[in-house]
């Protein structure tokens, strides 16, 4: 079941069907067994057709958060443990990455609010200040204000390894800034637990030229879901629940470097594909014009 958020209402497709449902975004995901919830939505919602919900997606998506905040794990796969180090070797700290690692405790790190996070087809920013700029791909997490995860959805953690890589306290910087982070396109909602062997993707073109092609499976990451959900819940209310990147093993080379009107394609099996165009950040005078900048 794939659940759509667009300023014209809630479009729910399920077995080849479309609906559109009634009521405020965070009272509609924050729930338990949202799956169950939205089967019973769309005996009473309204069906619509293919091409209704397409029209819909197309020229309404937005990205599918309300008041959640976005959070993010680090260090969760092998590859991007090396990828820390590997960054991080002149300044000394290669060390800290391999320790958290191993550690029982996961790095988490706050990523985003709502309204900095661009949904699919929005753009994504690099840092000016940057000489190291990157896409990170990863499955994200809807969990409940209860602490169970009820979603999945696209994240992408962009990210500049230059910064981190200078000092690991430079992480906020490196990490959280205007247009770092994007959800999408949908969420989605499956009877159980996502399948341990769900693949991720991502491609990256510039001017047409595909420049880079790689994934992996969520099966090669060292921890559980339900543990970095748990361990971020542990000292935290999340009154309409949250987002959870959950790490990333699809790196670029370390010769490659994002730049102005790249295009970032993620796809993960079950879920879609989230598309980001990259630029840099623009100044506003007031929030009212954000939305504009990022479309």
């Amino acid at each position: 079941m794939h659940l759509y958020k667009t300023s014209k209402g809630t479009v729910v497709r399920h077995d080849e069907k479309s609906f559109v449902i009634e009521g405020d975004w965070d009272t509609i995901i924050n729930r338990e067994n949202l799956f169950q919830y939205l089967l019973d939505a769309t005996i009473t919602g309204k069906i619509i057709t293919e091409g209704q919900s397409g029209e819909l997606i197309e020229n309404y998506l937005l990205p599918p958060i309300g008041n959640q905040e976005v959070w993010a794990a680090g260090v969760t796969y092998l590859r991007s443990r090396d990828a820390r180090m590997e960054e991080s070797e002149d300044s000394g700290a290669a060390d800290c990455y391999s320790r958290v690692y191993e550690a029982e405790r996961p790095e988490l790190f706050f990523k985003s609010l709502p309204h900095r996070v661009a949904g699919h087809m929005q753009q994504v920013n690099i840092r000016k200040d940057s000489s190291w700029n990157v896409p990170e791909p990863e499955l994200a997490l809807y969990v409940n204000s209860k602490g169970n995860i009820q979603a999945y959805t696209i994240g992408n953690d962009m990210s500049s390894r230059s910064i981190e890589g200078e000092n690991p306290l430079y992480l906020p910087q490196a990490k959280m800034y205007e247009g770092s982070a994007a959800l999408g396109p949908c969420l989605y909602i499956p009877e159980g637990p996502i399948p341990a062997d769900t693949t991720i993707k991502m491609n990256i073109t510039r001017n047409g030229e595909k420049l880079f092609d790689d994934g992996t499976s969520i099966n090669r990451m060292k921890r559980s879901l339900t543990e970095l959900a748990r361990w971020l819940y542990l000292e935290f209310n999340f009154f309409h629940g949250c987002f959870l990147m959950t790490g990333t093993c699809v790196v670029p080379s370390n010769d490659f470097t994002l730049q102005v009107n790249d295009e970032v394609n993620i796809d993960i099996e079950g879920i879609g594909r989230l598309t980001n165009l990259v630029g840099v950040r623009v100044e506003v005078k007031d929030s009212r014009q954000l939305s504009a900048v990022i479309r």
